[in-house]
């Protein structure tokens, strides 16, 4: 029988790693992001995704990134809703997988998301295995599985995720990054009473709401955590008229994200904001001038860049 979880629901926000010019973990400006999420209504935060950067990140690094992610959640755990944090644990070795699940579990983690293993490309009866191994490793926390074939090379089935949520307890959820429409319907459809489907892709957050969907992890919100979080919730108390016009306020900013490689654009525009250093892990580098000024008139063009400044590494 599957967990039922109320709580993964709503906007989550897919968090960028900030990092210092020597390279390291900027564990302040981490901290003070975390912060602003939480304080513009996000609920779920999702450090060492790939927006993270986690692929270039340490296992060390990662668990200090996850435990400061905890640790400002729990500062706010006194509130009415307080926030939680999924975090991702993803590997190509599905003995590593299970290593850093395990980690992020014990570093208090609420629920974790692990992607489809990349590189391998895996037949469906090897994702389906490895999906859950990891899941029956932490069968006391509640896990998403993460299909993004555009990052990984392998796309998880509409039939794969349904076995997945029908046979493995604490298999929660999906972030859906597929970008096919039909595959996702499929899954809103036929997936079992208390099975989550989070868009993975911002653009399509509003159309997926519309069908069913639970939420977002999202790239747009670590810039404006209040617009995407707004939008959802509208969406969810059927004021379909606010949620569109968030939706199409926001639709810029959501494709400008993706003109380069993300996080190219998004820590971009957070430097652009004065909120981190525009600082990255080889082989991403910062985005060109073009892309840069494309950042700074689109965040001008919503409203969020009032009163900042560019801050970059020299």
């Amino acid at each position: 029988m599957m967990l039922e979880l109320d709580w993964i629901r709503g906007c989550a926000t897919a968090l960028i790693t900030p990092f210092t010019k020597s390279g390291e973990v900027d564990v302040p400006r981490l901290r003070a992001l975390a912060e602003r999420q939480i304080a513009g209504g996000v609920r779920l935060l999702v450090p060492c995704g790939t927006t993270g950067e986690s692929a270039t990140m340490t296992e060390e690094e990662d668990r200090l990134v996850i435990k400061i992610t905890v640790e400002v959640v729990h500062s706010s755990s006194g509130t009415k809703n307080p926030a939680r944090v999924i975090a991702g644990v993803g590997s190509n070795s599905t003995v590593s997988a299970i290593e850093y699940a395990q980690s992020a579990r014990d570093l208090g983690a609420d629920a974790l998301l692990t992607v489809a293993p990349y590189y391998n490309k895996p037949t469906q009866d090897g994702l389906f295995a490895h999906f859950r191994a990891i899941a029956e490793a932490v069968s006391d926390v509640p896990v998403v599985i993460y299909n993004v074939p555009g990052r990984t090379a392998c796309n998880i089935t509409a039939a794969t995720t349904l076995r997945l949520a029908r046979e493995v307890e604490n298999i929660v959820a999906v972030k859906e990054a597929s970008g096919n429409m039909s595959q996702i319907m499929a899954i809103l459809h036929e997936r079992p009473t208390g099975f989550r489907v989070l868009s993975g892709d911002d653009a399509l957050c509003f159309p997926l709401l519309a069908l069913g969907a639970d939420g977002v992890i999202s790239v747009v919100s670590n810039e404006a955590p209040d617009l995407m979080s707004q939008m959802v919730e509208a969406a969810f108390t059927g004021e379909w008229e606010i949620a569109r016009t968030l939706h199409y306020r926001l639709l810029p900013l959501m494709e400008a994200n993706f003109i380069e490689t993300s996080p190219g654009p998004v820590k971009a525009a957070l430097a652009l904001m004065g909120l981190i250093e525009e600082n990255f892990r080889l082989p991403l580098v910062p985005v060109t001038e073009q892309t840069r000024t494309t950042m700074r008139n689109t965040l001008e063009r919503i409203g969020l860049l009032q009163g900042t400044k560019h801050v970059i590494a020299a």
